[in-house]
């Protein structure tokens, strides 16, 4: 296959074969820390969980990406990557040991989650350094390949982690700090693997570095700036950006609902309410993992059909929505878990489709110099939205789970997204365009 020799290449170059264990570890220890809080918020048999508990705790675990992240980049150009590295994770280990301490302490909430979200603040920083790395590692001409193959195993390393700690739980683990501490180890082995590589491996160069901390700061938050108003003359990508932002927000609010089925309305024991999110996690993700395969085809399809939306991309955002506001509430409604797991795959699948044209859309749509505070923006908004989503079903779900008002939203805000899906000028606003079929 041409991605295991593609592979068997990068492998072959020592530095990119060490930054990638240091990203492996990092992103192996983000997913056993992640489902360890989620699992101790959740399903623990002391707390009575509710619904803004769940929000909290997603506000903890998303937040940091998007307000630090585009400021990240800025002391990551002052600082040495290779110290980022080293020191992050282990500044990461002995914060994560912390958070474990306080869960056996049985401290007030405030405090708990004001220990996790120093820990996923820390990680914007670490992985960023590792993307910024790489071109120190990699050749020019393998650089592509290695932007394609690094990330994709780092998630599949978080996805491993959330799953080692799922699997500790329903073993039998008497507390969701053994957990955290073993993600604390990890973060430990990943702080050390960095001591592999030089001090001066990753740079940035002295030279490049921007003076004055505050200069490039203030240049970041004026970037930004600039880039709302690039975005506002780029009619279509903002468009398909509002949509994105509505159909995460939909799907962050059935999160949090399932959540509280699997822990209430669904079982009896903390131990399978635990096995029932594992199963529609999966489902979920294998959903993402269709829409990979489905959209091409999809979007060649439509390519061919005349239809009151003239763009193929933001097409197949209104037909994503259009599917899932019919199959939400008929699915969704009667509460029961084989119909909400077929749920969950299927919105799954047209959530991720939706946003894989989107970026689409922002990649043809957006000058070039603007792209990148653009998905800096973008990144913000999809996060952003999933964080609110949690706040407002804290506010309208029952103990249980079970709320029909909720669930018709839901359906009505994807038949928004359709709604808002109105004929517009045709390349409005391109910058460069995909030839489709006719």
């Amino acid at each position: 296959m041409a991605v295991v020799r593609d592979l068997r290449v990068l492998l072959g170059l020592r530095d990119f074969r060490r930054l990638l264990a240091v990203r492996l570890l990092s992103q192996l220890a983000d997913g056993v820390y992640q489902v360890a809080l989620a699992t101790y918020v959740v399903f623990s048999p002391e707390r009575q969980t509710t619904p803004a508990a769940i929000a909290s705790a997603m506000a903890v675990l998303l937040l940091p990406y998007s307000l630090i992240g585009p400021f990240a980049g800025v002391l990551l150009d002052r600082w040495r990557r290779r110290q980022v590295l080293l020191y992050g994770n282990l500044l990461r280990a002995v914060l994560a040991s912390g958070t474990a301490l306080l869960i056996v302490a049985e401290v007030p909430d405030w405090l708990f989650y004001g220990s996790a979200l120093s820990v996923t603040a820390v990680n914007r920083f670490v992985l960023a350094g590792l993307s910024a790395a790489l071109p120190r590692v990699v050749d020019r001409d393998r650089l592509v390949m290695a932007n394609s193959l690094s990330p994709t195993a780092g998630t599949l390393a978080a996805t491993a982690g959330g799953g080692l700690a799922f699997a500790l739980r329903l073993a039998g683990s008497d507390s969701d700090a053994v957990t955290v501490l073993l993600g604390a180890g990890i973060y430990l082995c990943a702080g050390l693997a960095a001591l592999r590589m030089g001090r001066e491996l990753l740079g940035p160069d002295p030279e490049l570095v921007q003076p004055r901390l505050r200069a490039a700061l203030a240049s970041t938050a004026e970037g930004l700036a600039q880039g709302l108003i690039h975005l506002r003359e780029r009619h279509l990508a903002a468009r398909a950006l509002a949509a994105m932002s509505l159909m995460r927000f939909c799907y962050g609010a059935l999160t949090v609902m399932v959540l509280m089925l699997c822990r209430y309305a669904w079982s009896e024991t903390e131990s399978e309410g635990l096995a029932l999110l594992g199963l529609a996690v999966a489902v979920s993700g294998a959903g993402f993992f269709a829409a990979a395969v489905v959209t091409p085809w999809a979007i060649d399809r439509l390519g061919k059909v005349s239809w009151l939306v003239p763009d193929v991309q933001l097409r197949w955002i209104v037909t994503c929505s259009a599917a899932s506001a019919v199959l939400e509430p008929g699915l969704g409604l009667p509460f029961e878990p084989a119909p909400i797991l077929v749920a969950a795959f299927l919105l799954g699948l047209a959530t991720q489709g939706a946003k894989i044209a989107t970026d689409t859309i922002v990649q043809e749509f957006v000058d070039d110099a603007y792209r990148g505070r653009i998905f800096s923006l973008y990144d913000m908004l999809f996060n952003v939205a999933f964080v609110a989503a949690a706040g407002v079903a804290a506010l309208m779900l029952p103990p249980d789970g079970r709320s029909a008002t909720l669930i018709v939203l839901i359906a009505l805000l994807y038949a928004a997204v359709v709604a808002a899906g109105k004929p517009i000028r045709p390349n409005e606003g391109a910058v460069f365009h995909v030839k489709h079929s006719p």
